[in-house]
């Protein structure tokens, strides 16, 4: 399987995929013209991954803002996470936050109140 690797823009994340580590990141801003259009190849990807995934699957979500239709297309990735997960699968979501940064804190705990898997909230020194 391919991975995925999309270098970052003005307006959208730079993002790995790996399928043969099971590692993955979104890391930067997301604020794409066309959301939908961006993420859904993420969210393919991770349903052909979803068929044969790693041992372990890390995530790493590094962001630094992110607009409400990007925020419902990344919810739209934590659900196929969510639903490897319940296929017994290990998965963790780890999700970084600079330390002055309560809304992008609440954010993440926005999505770990929604979803069924492992969520990591850590907090980065600027």
């Amino acid at each position: 399987m391919e991975s995925i690797k999309i270098e970052r823009t003005r307006k959208t994340p730079d993002v790995t995929f790996n399928a043969e580590t099971g590692k993955m990141q979104i890391e930067g801003k997301s604020i794409p013209e066309n959301s939908i259009e961006f993420y859904k190849p993420l969210v393919d990807w991770l349903d052909e991954y979803g068929k044969s995934p790693q041992e372990s699957t890390e995530v790493n979500i590094k962001l630094e803002y992110f607009n409400t239709s990007s925020s419902k297309c990344i919810l739209d990735v934590f659900k196929k996470l969510e639903s490897i997960y319940k296929d017994d699968n290990n998965v963790i979501i780890n999700w970084y936050y600079e330390e002055d940064d309560e809304d992008m804190l609440e954010a993440g705990e926005d999505y770990q109140s929604i979803l069924k898997i492992p969520f990591k909230m850590i907090e980065m020194e600027e």
